[in-house]
């Protein structure tokens, strides 16, 4: 690995924009160059307190930002001139319209989920396929629910495990930020396409999966939460599943006998632990839900849409400059980095031996295998 360290760029400063832009600058590999944006109201200035170097995405807003009180160094082509790669965050009405800017930039270019596969030709999940990113132009992070898919799935079907996956995905109504806007009540609205898009997605990830996905959003804002059924190629314990899970990285086990009940005791735990935003970077499985009945394995686990892509968007910009050429180094270093772990409780360092955990699997799972 170079000694060199990778000079990022982060274009727009939302949801996935800001965190990756604290991901980044956690790096000892990298450089947070500078990001870039086009308002100027809280989001932009919360990066000004953070001391990042503030670019205008568009030169016309320069005015209106500089107006408002915000210190604009100059604009997203000068911010591309000092750059390896660039990290695009910017609204799907508007990211893919950046290919050719940063084509003529000479800078390598990394988009998150809402983009289609065919915009970059590689869509990327860390654990699955980082050496086939090594050195690319551009890539693709998967969206969060279709990064939760590709880990918890590979880590059964790299065992060749997986016959078919069915799963049934409930996605959060709006962001948090935004639900004055349009945050639902009192209602489920189904996705009426089957299947939804997710599945289909995870394919560009694991081409020989072959999965199912239905969707739908409900009225709260804390995460999304899936539920797969995986169809089997031979029988398989509980205990077997509970082992995949815990050698899979970003995979982390949470306990309904513990208090973790739901969506909102799960993200309160990442408060109560003092995790930036209230973070959690990981997949959630709950543990004590894990089951087996000798034709398939059923899991249930919580997907936080704000922070499940961006361990994956540091190791994408790790691949495409060749930084790494070793996933696993990759991912190691990302989660020391971020504090991704197996399990939020016990704390980290009591965190039990896979041996250790297998011999504790009979008495509070839910298994009928």
């Amino acid at each position: 690995m170079t000694s060199r360290k990778v000079r990022v760029a982060v274009n727009g400063y939302g949801v996935i924009g800001k965190r990756v832009a604290d991901a980044v600058a956690l790096q000892d590999d990298m450089e947070l160059v500078g990001v870039a944006d086009v308002v100027s109201d809280y989001r932009i200035k919360t990066a000004v307190e953070r001391g990042y170097p503030i670019y205008t995405s568009v030169s016309a807003k320069r005015a209106e930002m500089e107006a408002a009180g915000i210190p604009v160094v100059g604009t997203l082509a000068d911010l591309l001139r000092q750059v390896d790669v660039v990290v695009d965050c910017t609204p799907k009405s508007v990211a893919s319209h950046n290919k050719e800017v940063y084509q003529a930039a000479k800078v390598k270019g990394i988009w998150q989920g809402g983009e289609k596969h065919e915009l970059t030709g590689y869509s990327f999940v860390a654990q699955v396929n980082y050496e086939g990113a090594l050195n690319r132009e551009f890539a693709r992070v998967v969206s969060c629910n279709t990064t939760a898919l590709s880990r918890v799935m590979y880590s059964l079907h790299s065992r060749g495990w997986v016959k078919r996956v069915r799963a049934t995905l409930l996605r959060r109504g709006t962001d948090p930020w935004e639900s004055h806007q349009n945050g639902m009540i009192n209602t489920v609205v189904p996705e009426i396409k089957v299947p939804s898009h997710q599945g289909p997605d995870a394919r560009t990830v694991i081409p020989e999966l072959d999965i199912t996905t239905m969707a739908g959003a409900g009225p709260y804002n804390l995460s999304h939460i899936h539920f797969a059924m995986v169809e089997t190629t031979r029988p398989v314990s509980v205990e077997e599943v509970r082992a995949a899970l815990w050698e899979a990285p970003r995979i982390a086990f949470v306990r309904a006998d513990n208090g973790l009940v739901a969506l909102n005791s799960v993200i309160e735990l990442m408060r109560d632990l003092r995790r930036p935003r209230g973070d959690m970077w990981e997949v959630a499985v709950w543990e004590d839900a894990l089951a087996t009945d000798g034709r398939e394995i059923y899991l249930t686990y919580q997907v936080h849409n704000e922070a499940i892509v961006i361990p994956e968007t540091v190791d994408c910009i790790r691949a495409l400059t060749g930084l790494e050429k070793d996933g696993r180094v990759s991912i190691h270093k990302t989660d020391a980095a971020l504090g991704i772990t197996k399990t939020f409780l016990p704390s980290p360092s009591a965190t039990p031996t896979p041996a250790q955990l297998t011999s504790l699997a009979g008495t509070g799972s839910a298994a009928a295998s």
